[in-house]
């Protein structure tokens, strides 16, 4: 049985979800977004809150129940407060700027590497080994956090490289000479 796809979803106030057919948009104070969701999946909205139901208890549905119940609960907690993602760079003469919209990162490589943020992700830097990648979409804003994470993930023997702010990497032990 899925508990989380049971639990309702409660709509704050200045949240609005509309439904057509199987598409679900929510709109709020930050933006809008919508979704096109399974079409075994029954969606209702009564009461300030949203309810998932799945038409039966096979394997499929019942997949599905919490993973569309989820998808919903972001969506409306990302247009209500938003998401975003801290990163911070390590590293001697690693560096991160904004110039325009786009984000320049100096980690290393013999050429800057530029990232031009998606529509509706925004990209601050406030210091130049700190970035934040803010957006309503928590996929989007996930996917572009990954993306910078990769242009040079942190390695094991001095911890050089882009992490996201609360990840603990694994320090190993060099070698030593006889």
């Amino acid at each position: 049985m899925s508990r989380i796809g049971l639990k309702p979803i409660q709509i704050p106030e200045g949240v609005e979800v509309k439904l057509d057919g199987n598409k679900v948009t929510v709109k709020g104070p930050k933006g809008e977004l919508s979704r096109t969701l399974h079409h075994d999946m029954k969606v209702a909205v009564k009461d300030n809150e949203v309810t998932i139901e799945r038409p039966s208890e096979q394997k499929e549905h019942r997949s599905l129940h919490g993973t569309t119940r989820s998808l919903i609960a972001n969506m409306v907690e990302g247009v209500h407060k938003g998401f975003e993602k801290h990163l911070e760079i390590i590293g001697v003469g690693y560096r991160a700027q904004k110039q325009g919209n786009k984000l320049v990162v100096n980690a290393g490589y013999s050429h800057p590497v530029e990232i031009d943020p998606d529509k509706g992700i925004e990209i601050e830097v406030p210091k130049n080994t700190q970035i934040i990648v803010k957006g309503i979409d928590k996929e989007a804003v996930g996917a572009i956090a990954a993306n910078i994470r990769a242009i040079r993930s942190p390695e094991p023997y001095k911890g050089k490289g882009i992490r996201y702010a609360n990840e603990y990497v694994r320090r190993k032990e060099g070698k030593t000479a006889k």
